[in-house]
């Protein structure tokens, strides 16, 4: 493995941070610095522990920012002080254009270069390599300094946000589809007409398998739920600025802060390989015995 001179620093080692140091180390990054508020996170593999965000940033020449929607700006704001040295500062976060734009002000005033990052697909698949849109006047040369890592990028034009609109809008739908799923599909487990359900939904919207389809889009909710809650809170900020009141926008964030809750009393097993009548199940069984909310 050859190795690349290139340092990285990360903010935020949850899932999609973790995956990222692992794929960076695979690619021979030199070295690879995090900081999380979560300290413990930071033991699982693939980066060296920093006492702050700013001082995981002062030794990078690239800076991941992957924490949850609700923290994204103060996240771009803790980097104050660590960013004199003009390092790119890449937000792969799930905010909306102006959120977006508030960071960048922020990195810019702080001395770094902001790449807006939408990112376009689900990150476990394909980690690093997971189709992102790039934005702001440093995209390009962010683009070309990571052509060893085989990323896959595309640079949109236009003013800081627009990538972000894409992915934001297309939230609507993909978590959407979520949210629709899971209340349709326990429903119908309730009155036993899942398959009948499944069967027309098969006619009405081809798919080679809705059955399938249906226990992994249920699953992620259920597992990753209070982090699209938050992105759908962002999304609905999207919709509003752009005049269309975020009616279902806002009931996707709730149903999908609901599904974390109750994802988190289910066996974690049962929720990566799904099974969807078990899992509906599991579900309503955790349903019987949890408040309707907390």
């Amino acid at each position: 493995m050859t190795t690349n001179s290139t340092r990285f620093a990360i903010i935020g080692f949850g899932e999609v941070g973790g995956i990222f140091a692992r794929d960076l180390r695979a690619g021979g990054a030199g070295a690879i610095r995090a900081w999380d508020i979560a300290a413990p996170a930071l033991e699982r593999a693939g980066a060296d522990a920093a006492a702050s965000a700013p001082e995981a940033a002062q030794s990078a020449d690239v800076i991941f920012i992957s924490v949850t929607a609700g923290s994204a700006l103060a996240a771009a704001e803790s980097l104050a002080g660590g960013l004199s040295h003009r390092p790119f500062v890449v937000d792969v976060n799930s905010v909306s254009p102006a959120t977006k734009q508030a960071a960048a002000r922020a990195v810019e005033a702080a001395g770094g270069r902001y790449v807006e990052a939408a990112v376009m697909a689900s990150v476990p698949p394909k980690g690093l390599r997971s189709p992102m849109l790039l934005g702001g006047p440093h995209a390009a040369a962010f683009m070309e300094l990571m052509e060893p890592f085989g990323m896959d990028l595309k640079v949109f034009p236009g003013e800081i946000g627009k990538a972000s609109s894409v992915k934001m809008c297309r939230s609507v739908m993909v978590k959407g589809l979520e949210a629709l799923t899971t209340e349709c599909m326990l429903a119908a487990r309730h009155y036993g007409v899942e398959a009948d359900v499944l069967r027309s939904l098969s006619d009405t919207l081809p798919h080679e398998d809705w059955r399938r389809l249906a226990g992994y889009v249920i699953s992620r909710a259920l597992l990753h739920g209070k982090r699209r809650a938050e992105e759908m809170r962002e999304v609905a900020r999207t919709v509003d600025e752009a005049g269309v009141e975020p009616l279902l926008s806002r009931a996707i964030a709730e149903r999908q802060d609901w599904a974390g809750q109750q994802g988190r009393a289910l066996p974690r097993e049962s929720l990566l390989k799904p099974e969807l009548e078990p899992l509906l199940d599991s579900l309503t069984e955790a349903m019987r015995h949890r408040p309707a909310a907390e």
